[in-house]
């Protein structure tokens, strides 16, 4: 149930009234949409995704390794096999050499705060149906009853909530490759209701109940609608009773026919980037390794985002009104190889210069500039409101002679221009029409404030 509380205070009486407003929503999409998105969420910007389970042991190919051996039976992922592992191994058998020896969650938390990262989203069970928590519901196929012998969405959650700046989130998969409850449900077209009933709800409900996360990423819905997974149950539960009933945002994947539709903010589809301005809150959720979402150990120096192009997809993203969810898969011993902390640590250190134009900023009229390419803007109203609108451009190329010209802002006679982490303010002049010509004066490289993506501060826009 959300509330609003009103406060009323009556002068000439010296009488306080307190008003509550509580809204029960209902399990239809049309009032659970109408639920407004928690505050924290669209300021947060960035979070961090999590790919770790049983498919990075073989660490082959993808976290769809189970699939693409034994449903699609791919060549590559068959010889694998054959060459290095015995006569009748099974997928199962993975399970008990994923020892999470080395798994140090403070230590993974560490890296996620330098990284600028304001959320967490934990992959707890993915397609093949291992649980990296001890569920009721998934008998002798949990981390606690194999493997690692350890329930590692408790001690991440945990450390997450250590430190009080960030978030933590739970993925979960509604559906699983090979459960044979799942398969007899899509055999009979989602009619009966016999795996959904007993394993995907009551994970959903135990997660919530037992972790409390502030999100809840639902995946992999496939051919059921939510009528079928019953999300839309779920959801009301989730936002009139639940423990985190005020805080929580969910996703858009609840049923084959909600994605881009339905939900707290919309993902659309794995690496979802528009490019434009969209109406509705979403979610660009990206990998490191350009190629999977969970480790691989053939992977190659190429295969990995280069820092600028992980910051350009950021500046892009939050630009058109998005949030950017970064997965990093660890190795089966729970090590974030040197790599992915490269990253994550250089984009904390270029947040730590710029993110006075990522947090908390809202999209400028423009998304990037008319004239000049590779330029994007965010902008942030101050306590002055619109009268002292601040508007970030953040460049991606450095302009050619010191000359940077913006085409979309209007500058009138008390607008200032500076570069975010260099002192001072930097002269222009008015274009024709629209926009400005900035001077920007030559700047040794030990005083550039950072290496990739310079903001440049324009206070007093008219536009």
């Amino acid at each position: 149930m959300g509330c609003q509380i009103y406060i009323f205070l009556t002068l000439t009486l010296g009488i306080i009234v307190l008003f509550v407003d509580c809204v029960r929503y209902e399990p239809t999409w049309k009032s659970l949409d109408s639920r407004p998105l928690p505050e924290w969420y669209d300021q947060s910007k960035i979070g961090i995704f999590i790919h770790w389970g049983v498919f990075s042991v073989p660490s082959f190919g993808s976290e769809w390794f189970w699939y693409y051996w034994k449903g699609s039976k791919i060549k590559s992922f068959e010889m694998f096999m054959e060459k290095n592992y015995p006569p009748g191994f099974t997928y199962a058998d993975f399970a008990s050499q994923f020892h999470a020896e080395f798994y140090n969650p403070k230590k993974w938390v560490d890296i996620f705060k330098a990284s600028g990262a304001r959320y967490i989203v934990q992959v707890t069970k993915h397609h093949e149906g291992f649980t990296s928590w001890p569920s009721n519901h998934s008998f002798n196929w949990n981390a606690m009853a194999v493997g690692p012998k350890r329930d590692l969405v408790g001690e991440l959650a945990a450390a997450v909530r250590s430190n009080s700046d960030l978030h933590y989130g739970v993925y979960h998969s509604l559906f699983e490759w090979f459960n044979p409850l799942y398969n007899m449900d899509k055999a009979a077209n989602y009619t009966t209701h016999v795996y959904q009933q007993t394993k995907s709800s009551p994970e959903l409900y135990e997660l919530v109940k037992r972790y409390k996360p502030d999100i809840v990423w639902s995946d992999g819905p496939m051919g059921a609608d939510s009528n079928y997974w019953k999300s839309k149950e779920f959801l009301s539960w989730l936002y009139n009773d639940s423990p985190v009933k005020d805080r929580v945002v969910v996703n858009d994947r609840w049923g084959s026919e909600t994605g881009c539709k339905h939900g707290g903010y919309y993902t659309c589809s794995d690496r979802y980037n528009p490019g434009t301005l969209q109406k509705k809150k979403w979610e660009n959720c990206m990998t490191l390794d350009l190629y999977s979402w969970g480790y691989r150990r053939r992977a190659k120096i190429n295969d990995i985002i280069k820092i600028e192009d992980l910051i350009a997809t950021l500046v892009e993203t939050v630009s058109c009104g998005g949030n950017i969810l970064i997965n990093v898969g660890p190795t089966s011993s729970g090590i974030i190889v040197p790599i992915f902390e490269e990253r994550l640590r250089q984009m904390g250190q270029w947040l730590t210069v710029n993110g006075e134009a990522i947090y908390s900023s809202k999209p400028w009229s423009y998304q990037n500039d008319t004239l000049t390419p590779k330029v994007w803007y965010t902008s942030q109203n101050t306590s002055q409101g619109l009268s002292k609108k601040i508007v970030y451009a953040l460049v991606l190329q450095w302009p050619k002679d010191n000359i940077l010209v913006l085409k979309s802002p209007i500058a009138s006679k008390n607008t200032t221009v500076s570069l975010v982490g260099y002192p001072g303010t930097f002269p222009f002049s008015r274009l024709s029409n629209q926009g400005i010509s900035i001077e920007i004066p030559v700047i040794s490289f030990n005083q550039m404030p950072c290496s990739w993506a310079w903001t440049f501060k324009l206070t007093n826009i008219v536009n």
